[in-house]
């Protein structure tokens, strides 16, 4: 089966991506090991489904994440790679043999760093480079710049993105045609907001924060989105797994990096029941909602198998009637205002 995927303009930049990108931190051995093979033939099998935006970034993997993306797609024309800079990694002689770091199973000999500065912004772009082995970068996304990462630090971080010329860094390689773009990759709406006083953000990598489960960025950030003429690219579209899994499965409910709370669990088990009523599966609904708003560009969940690529690829193209995503509002499961998916919300062409 191929997939033609449509694809939407980053701002007002020239650069298009597709709808449906592929994230890449599973393949940095995100929790788990992945062999160099499935990384490969998982870039490999999103090719084929269509997909053309593939996001990676240093910490995913200590610089394997890159590395494998950048082995994967080398060669291949009308792709769009973004990265993330804000963290250099360190060679770091104590680290030996694969073991969990930072929630990454990773031999990479490297410790992250946070740098915001701008030498710091350029040296992490230059490395990233190399690592990929690539002839472009399209998208630098500042990394995890918000209190929730850096508490009592974060004022001082931020600093060094405005005083100390971070975003300084970011705007001259844009001008120069080095990236086509920037923005935030942060999962706070308020890192966002104050960021954008502050520089011309082309696009914001927001993870688990306009989701199936919650809406929160309709209050504040899209309206702010619409008027500056920024997009949104959606990490974290099944909100840590709980929207990929569901409550039923018996094994642990992830949500937002951690154990899901019981009002989150209550929540989904509401959201599965109207699945039910309607034969959807959670997970198609969790992954095409995003789309619906005219300020996302891309949903990218995080891939890590072949097989995984065609679950999503079903998914993606399952129809979901109108009338699920209007009992959801009445049921009080998705904000009033949301935009909804249309019923042929794929937008995808299929063939055998």
């Amino acid at each position: 089966m191929s997939t033609r995927i449509p694809t939407r303009r980053i701002g007002t930049t020239a650069l298009t991506v597709t709808e449906l990108g592929m994230g890449t931190a599973p393949i940095g051995n995100l929790y788990e090991p992945v062999s160099d093979g499935d990384a490969y033939g998982t870039c490999a099998a999103a090719l084929g489904m269509g997909i053309a935006y593939f996001r990676t970034a240093p910490y995913y993997g200590f610089g394997l994440s890159e590395r494998r993306v950048g082995d994967g797609l080398r060669g291949r024309d009308s792709i769009v790679v973004s990265t993330k800079v804000g963290r250099l990694l360190k060679p770091d002689p104590q680290i030996r043999g694969v073991h969990e770091r930072h929630g990454f199973c990773s031999a990479m000999p490297f410790e992250p760093v946070f740098d915001y500065s701008f030498d710091g912004i350029m040296a992490s772009w230059e490395a990233s480079m190399q690592r990929l082995g690539l002839s472009k970068i399209d998208i630098l996304f500042v990394h995890d710049i918000g209190r929730l990462t850096h508490g009592d630090r974060n004022e001082l971080h931020f600093r060094r993105l405005t005083e100390g010329g971070g975003f300084q860094a970011l705007e001259q390689l844009r001008a120069a045609g080095a990236i086509q773009a920037f923005g935030l990759g942060v999962n706070e709406i308020a890192a966002c907001l104050e960021a954008m006083n502050h520089a011309q953000l082309d696009v914001i990598l927001l993870a688990g924060r306009y989701t199936l489960l919650e809406q929160g960025a309709l209050g504040t950030l899209l309206p702010a989105c619409q008027r500056s003429g920024t997009s949104l690219v959606i990490g974290g579209p099944y909100n840590s797994g709980i929207l990929a899994t569901g409550t039923r499965h018996g094994g642990a409910l992830h949500y937002n990096y951690g154990v899901a709370p019981q009002a989150i669990v209550d929540r989904v088990q509401r959201l599965e029941k109207n699945c039910d009523r309607f034969n959807i599966p959670l997970a198609a609904a969790a992954l095409q909602f995003p789309l619906a708003h005219p300020q996302v560009a891309s949903v990218i969940p995080g891939l890590c198998s072949a097989h995984h690529v065609e679950l999503t690829a079903k998914l993606y193209g399952t129809n979901i009637p109108t009338l699920f995503w209007q009992e959801l509002k009445r049921d009080g499961l998705l904000h009033a205002d949301a935009p909804i998916p249309p019923s042929n919300a794929s937008n995808a062409s299929n063939s055998a």
